[in-house]
């Protein structure tokens, strides 16, 4: 699987590999399209039995690419799948 996750004090870094696969874009379209705001973000610490794991989502045109990731920022699983309007 193309790109990683590094996971530092400030949160999570992703690969811009694993974004542009996911919204096929190029990975110089991944960076500028962060910067205007038109890819988000939200990351979300797993509980319970999910403890030590964590799912990132970004969220661009209509698109959701879902990370999940543990403590050290392996890839764990990665989907894409329509998220719908978030606008």
């Amino acid at each position: 699987m193309a790109g990683t996750v590094e996971r530092g004090a400030g949160g999570f870094v992703v690969d811009a590999r694993l974004l542009a696969e996911a919204f096929r874009v190029s990975e110089d379209a991944v960076r500028a399209l962060m910067r205007e705001g038109r890819i988000t973000s939200r990351c979300e610490a797993g509980e319970g039995r999910d403890a030590g794991r964590w799912r990132l989502t970004f969220f661009h045109a209509g698109r959701a690419c879902r990370i999940t990731v543990d403590a050290e920022g392996r890839v764990l699983g990665r989907a894409t799948l329509p998220a719908g309007d978030r606008g």
